[in-house]
């Protein structure tokens, strides 16, 4: 089979790419390194430096896919705040022109990667997919018309597209070096640095974190299975939930209290009864042994606890 990865030299796009390489399918990688890194891409990958918004460039890429995987975004709700329009330009327009150029090409399925911000804050735990959205960021209300979109255009082309709702991604090879890098990657350059872990609010909110590895088995089960591909919104998150503050004790060292940030969600845990019923998909990694996992990758790569 020949994928193709929007994001691909990010995050969690650099880890897929790995195990798509890994099961003998071909790989091409769109990314424009805004936020993607370079040592990040697999050799093997075709590799395009281009930008999700210039459907004129992306189109031609597209013809002899089997199979899309869009991770391309921005994906942080302070940046968001501060960016509404730019933004909302990236991964509102940016994934429809995704979706329109796969349709075009006749793609067999997308794998379209959402975010657990879509919920905003609701009253009960753990979050359901047939909870009304909640957006309190313009990103996770992008994220909305991102589903919006996969629906309408299943309905329209007839193109099979599923939605991954992704719970709070951690793991080697998280961002670290910004000031919008997730909790995790902040807290481990902080720790680096001797410097106090900054925590917004009380630290009492909670996540349902989940490790690469296996929000990867789950976009793989997601490319596989023939339960999906019309539309579906699919939590892959934990159904267990940890708070800042616990995590922040597994780094160690100084804690530093900040204000809370506009846009940021209490609590989030998943229900992830879908998941487990439509691909046989649970997490398998522990948190405490995840993060263990994440601390040995930085030590080992930067030299630095």
């Amino acid at each position: 089979m020949k994928c193709l990865i929007t994001g691909g030299a990010g995050f969690i796009g650099g880890h897929l790419v790995d195990k798509l390489i890994e099961q003998n399918h071909k790989v091409v990688v769109i990314d424009n390194l805004s936020t993607g890194k370079k040592e990040n891409l697999n050799p093997k990958a075709d590799f395009y430096q281009l930008d999700i918004c210039d459907f004129e460039k992306i189109q031609s890429l597209f013809g002899d896919i089997d199979y899309i995987f869009h991770l391309a975004a921005i994906p942080r709700v302070p940046i968001s705040v501060e960016d509404p329009v730019g933004t909302s330009r990236v991964n509102i327009l940016g994934t429809i022109n995704v979706f329109k150029a796969a349709i075009d090409a006749g793609v067999k399925r997308i794998v379209f990667a959402s975010s657990s911000s879509v919920y905003g804050d609701q009253e009960k735990l753990p979050l359901k997919e047939s909870m009304v959205p909640n957006p309190l960021s313009p990103y996770a209300l992008q994220k909305l018309a991102g589903e919006q979109f996969a629906k309408l255009f299943v309905r329209l082309y007839k193109v099979p597209i599923v939605c991954l709702r992704y719970f709070n991604v951690y793991g080697p090879r998280i961002d670290f070096d910004s000031d919008y890098s997730l909790v995790l990657g902040k807290f481990l350059r902080l720790r680096s640095q001797n410097k106090p872990l900054t925590i917004y609010d009380d630290g009492e909110q909670t996540r349902g974190f989940c490790y690469i590895d296996d929000i990867i088995e789950a976009n793989i089960k997601a490319m596989e299975s023939d339960k999906v591909g019309g539309g579906e919104i699919i939590n892959i998150g934990s159904n267990k939930s940890h708070s800042i503050n616990y995590l922040s004790k597994l780094i160690g060292g100084e804690v530093k209290y900040l204000p809370p940030r506009i846009g940021d969600v209490r609590h989030t845990q998943a229900d992830i009864t879908l998941a487990k019923n439509l691909f046989g998909w649970e997490p398998k990694i522990d948190f405490k042994d995840g993060i263990e996992l994440t601390k040995q990758w930085f030590q080992k790569k930067y030299g630095k606890q």
